[in-house]
């Protein structure tokens, strides 16, 4: 039978050392797990852009991972609209570390256990994932169209 777990992260999800924590727990018992992402309306594109990366480094890992789910971005609301004992039995608060995490800040693992009737909940602190390098533009992308009809403009004034 699964272990189903239910991963709360946001700028976390998709952390080397999470990755690597779920991973170990997997080779340690047959293990089913969700991601929860709370995440604004402002924030719901890159945060899924983490979740996904996080989904496909689990998987490639052997990991078996239900869903991920980008939640409301108060994480106390996304995880009550989320949590249900019938489908989880432990919840991962994923927290940047103390000093950092605006999540430790309002004290979110004890909060998430009341929430949770006292179930099993555990709290790790990690540091994001390295930034993705976006590739730069070409040079044709930075070349702004009014700019260059301007250009071409002047150069044929200046030869005439």
């Amino acid at each position: 039978m699964h272990h189903r777990l239910l991963v709360v992260a946001n700028r976390t999800v998709d952390a080397p050392e999470l990755l690597d924590e779920l991973g170990r727990r997997a080779r340690e018992r047959d293990i089913e797990i969700t991601l929860l992402v709370p995440a604004g309306w402002h924030e719901h594109e890159e945060s899924a852009l983490r979740a996904k990366a996080a989904v496909d480094a689990l998987r490639e890992r052997g990991v078996e991972v239900g869903e991920a789910v980008l939640g409301d971005d108060d994480p106390v609301c996304a995880i009550q609209e989320e949590w249900d004992p019938r489908r989880y039995d432990e919840v991962l608060v994923v927290t940047l570390p103390t000093g950092s995490s605006r999540w430790l800040e309002f004290d979110l693992p004890h909060r998430v256990a009341k929430l949770t009737d006292y179930a099993k909940v555990e709290h790790i602190e990690v540091k994001p994932a390295p930034a993705r390098e976006e590739p730069p533009p070409s040079r044709e992308e930075t070349r702004d169209p009014f700019l260059v009809r301007l250009l071409g403009s002047m150069r044929v004034s200046i030869r005439s």
